[in-house]
This record gives structure tokens, C-alpha cells and sequence, in this order.
């Protein structure tokens, strides 16, 4: 029983041995080479620069940029081995799932859109796409990072085995040995057994420490790279209170519509319904004794009607703006231009129409960046972007007026955020003392066929 369990421990020990030499060993290229292409990018740098006073500059910017060039080409190669490795290990398969790469396009004004951002050059714009999808990309991220982590979680773990197992090997082969004195109980005799069983002992720590090593390797690994296993418990919790208090926001919104929309009925539509109900029920006993001020009375009813239809359909336009349900975002925004106090060119690049309430959504807020924009920013122009890139709805305003614009200073812009939230939307300013302001709404969102459309329009 014992010699069992000791041999299975010690080809325990053994494979783990292995597979930390083999980590270790796949560990190096991403870090030595690198390295050393950095190292070799400054030496060059250097010697080409001898004379020149900013050389030190260069020399760092040269082995920082060749460092990088040459580590992105082990970030995925890393990741994929130790993939494999702890499938084969542990049969622990960690999903991979890259986020798609948008292909560029070019636009009526001849800039490349990357998905991100706009560029004159092809060239630049392929290179800031892929720069930009990396480090947005979850999957993408992780693998950076493990490449860095694993040579440093390699040497932390390997680092220990090793020193115990060489350790025990060079004590036990050299331990202290005395000058004189020979025999069973001699002080060389001890000297020689207590270093024997001293190194044997730590060589043997290492053999059964290697598979632990292996096992914390593999957790960390997990851990990193596991997209899908890394909501935490706190980062749950978060989530789920950020949803809540979202979630009460809408409801709190939507019962003041409705309070409002019930308030402007009761003021407005309602008052004058009932105003021409008396008056028809005045007319209808004075058209036997008195015609002409029957008619005079007909004509007032008829002018009541007017503005109580006017009224309704004001209120209709505020609950949601017909030319928004029958012609979608792009012209409702162009018709809301039109009426702006500013003049304003809006650049509308829609698949096809997004969900209803988000464009609800999209509409009211842009209505009320506009309107902030003509009471408050002095500025002599207002563009309007409306674009669908990557599975999102991302609007941006700007305007070339006096900039500064802060949610604290008002209820706007936070009621903005507040009505993007319901969304999982987000709200970006960029406003700088002098302006321009710079406002970008983005919302996550799926559109209802391929159909393109691109346009431009002023106002």
C-alpha cells in the first residue's frame, strides 16, 4: 500500500517535472526574443545616432517599438499553447471567442472608417483598426496580458522546484565534510548522512512540490483567459445594481410622462372639449331665437376644435413624433434640423431602422443636445453623426461654441444619461474651455436588415 502510494506520488512528481520544463521552455521565446529585439533596436539606434543630441530618445523609442512589433507576434501563439496544454494536461478546454473585425469602408467624403475612427490613408486606417479592435477585443486583451504574466508566473512557480531539487542535489553530492576522525559514529560518518538525507530530502519536496506548481500554472491560466469565468461574485453584485437602479430610473420616467401627458390633456385638449360641449349645447337652444349669434358661436366652436386637434397633435408628437414612426431616425433628426435655431448638417449611415424605443431614445436626446446647444454654447454651427458600426448606434453632436459643458451644472444632459442607461447606453463628453463640445451617444443595438444607406443632409 505505501509502496504504491510512494510510486504513484513519484511519477506524479516526475510528470510535473516535465511539464514545468516544458513550460519554461515555451515560456522564453516571448520574453527573450523581444527582449532582445528591443535591446539590438537600441544598440543600432545608437551606433546610427551617435553624434545626435537627442540619441538616447530615439534609441529608447526605437527598442520600445521593435519590443512591441515582435511581442505581438507571440500574443496568440502564447495563448494557443497554453490552450492546448491544459486540455491535454487537465482536459480544462477554455473557450475562445475573438469579437468581429469590422472591414473598412470608404465614405462619400473620401475618409476610411475603421469601425473606430476616420482616416485619409488606407494604410493608416488598417493599422489603427487592428491597434484599436486589439485592445477593445475581451479575448484579445486577455492573451496580451497572459503574455506578460507567463514568464512571470513560470519563473514564480518553476523558480522554487528548481532551487529545491538543485539545491538538494549540489548538498547532498558536497555537503560539509570534517577533517579527521573515521569510524561508525565518527563526525565525518554523520557530517556525510545528515547531508545525504538533508539533500534527499529537499530534492524530494521539489519532486512533489512540481505537480502543485503545474495545478496553480493551470488555475491562473483559468483564470486569465477563461472570458466566461471571470464575473466575479462583487462584479455580479455590481451589475446587478447598476440594472436596478436603471431599471427604477425608466419607471420613474415613464410615470412622469405619464403624469405629464395626463396634466397637458386635463389643461389643454380635455378643457376645450368640454368648452365646445357647452358651447354646441348654447348654440342648440339659440337656433330657434337667435341665428346670428348661433353662427358667431358655431364659429368660436369651430376655432376651439382647431386648437384642441393642434394640441393633440402636439402631444402625440411629443409622446413619439409621427415622421419618427413612418420614416425613421435619419429624417426625423433632418426634420428636427430644420426647425433648430442653428444652422445644422447631419451625416446619417444606417443599415436600416433600429429598434423603436431606441430611436425614441436617440431622438429626444438629440432634441435636447440641440436645444442646449442654441440656448447655451453661443456657437454659429451644429453637425450631427449618425452612424451604425460594430453592433452599436453611436451619435455624435458637435458644435464650435464656447464649450464647458457639464451634466452638473443642469437636469439635460444627466437626464440624457439616465434615459441612455435603460439601454446599457453611454454618454461622452468632450468640452473643452473655448469649445468645441463634443457629445457622443452610443447604444448597443441590432438593426433589421443588411440594406445600406448612406446620406448627407443640411440644414
Amino acid at each position: 500500500m505505501v509502496r504504491a502510494q510512494t510510486e504513484a506520488a513519484l511519477a506524479s512528481g516526475g510528470q510535473g517535472l516535465a511539464r514545468l520544463a516544458l513550460l519554461v521552455v515555451g515560456a522564453l521565446p516571448g520574453l527573450v526574443l523581444p527582449v532582445g529585439a528591443a535591446v539590438a533596436a537600441g544598440v543600432v539606434a545608437v551606433r546610427i545616432l551617435e553624434y545626435y543630441y537627442s540619441v538616447f530618445f530615439v534609441a529608447f523609442a526605437a527598442a520600445l517599438i521593435a519590443g512591441i512589433v515582435v511581442a505581438a507576434q507571440f500574443i496568440r501563439r502564447t495563448a494557443n499553447r497554453t490552450r492546448r496544454q491544459l486540455e491535454r494536461w487537465y482536459g480544462i478546454r477554455l473557450p475562445v471567442a475573438y469579437g468581429p473585425l469590422p472591414a473598412l469602408e470608404l465614405d462619400e467624403r473620401g475618409h476610411w472608417w475603421t469601425g473606430y475612427s476616420y482616416h485619409r490613408s488606407r494604410t493608416v486606417a488598417k493599422y489603427a483598426q487592428l491597434v484599436h479592435w486589439g485592445f477593445r477585443d475581451r479575448t484579445t486583451r486577455s492573451e496580451m496580458a497572459w503574455l506578460v504574466i507567463n514568464p512571470v508566473l513560470v519563473v514564480a512557480l518553476a523558480g522554487p522546484v528548481a532551487a529545491l531539487i538543485l539545491l538538494g542535489a549540489v548538498y547532498t553530492l558536497a555537503g560539509p565534510l570534517p577533517a579527521d576522525g573515521i569510524g561508525v559514529l565518527s563526525p565525518r560518518l554523520v557530517s556525510i548522512l545528515l547531508s545525504a538525507v538533508l539533500g534527499l530530502g529537499m530534492i524530494a519536496v521539489g519532486v512533489f512540490a512540481a505537480p502543485y506548481a503545474v495545478r496553480g500554472y493551470a488555475e491562473m491560466a483559468r483564470r486569465v483567459l477563461d472570458q466566461d469565468g471571470r464575473a466575479t461574485h462583487a462584479q455580479l453584485t455590481k451589475r446587478v445594481a447598476e440594472l436596478t437602479e436603471t431599471r427604477a430610473e425608466a419607471v420613474g420616467d415613464q410615470a412622469a410622462e405619464l403624469r405629464r401627458i395626463e396634466r397637458d390633456l386635463h389643461d389643454g385638449a380635455q378643457a376645450r372639449l368640454v368648452a365646445i360641449g357647452m358651447t354646441l349645447g348654447t348654440i342648440e337652444h339659440l337656433m330657434d331665437t337667435d341665428q346670428a349669434a348661433a353662427r358667431e358661436l358655431l364659429a368660436e366652436a369651430r376655432q376651439s376644435s382647431a386648437r384642441a386637434l393642434q394640441e393633440l397633435r402636439d402631444l402625440v408628437r411629443g409622446i413619439h413624433p409621427p415622421v419618427l414612426a413612418e420614416r425613421g431616425l435619419g429624417d426625423a433628426v433632418r426634420a428636427l434640423a430644420l426647425d433648430s435655431a442653428l444652422p445644422t448638417e447631419v451625416c446619417v449611415s444606417l443599415p436600416d431602422r433600429p429598434p423603436a424605443p431606441v430611436e425614441a431614445a436617440v431622438y429626444f436626446s438629440i432634441c435636447e443636445l440641440l436645444a442646449n446647444a442654441a440656448k447655451h454654447s453661443a456657437a454659429e454651427q451644429v453637425w450631427v453623426d449618425i452612424l451604425y458600426r460594430a453592433g452599436s448606434l453611436r451619435v455624435t453632436v458637435t458644435d464650435d461654441g464656447v464649450g464647458v459643458a457639464d451634466p452638473a451644472r443642469g437636469t439635460g444632459l444627466r437626464g440624457i444619461e439616465r434615459r441612455l442607461g435603460t439601454f446599457d447606453g453611454v454618454l461622452a463628453i468632450d468640452s473643452t474651455s473655448g469649445g468645441p463640445t463634443t457629445i457622443t451617444l452610443e447604444l448597443p443595438c441590432e438593426l433589421s436588415s443588411p440594406r445600406t444607406s448612406t446620406s448627407f443632409g443640411k440644414a
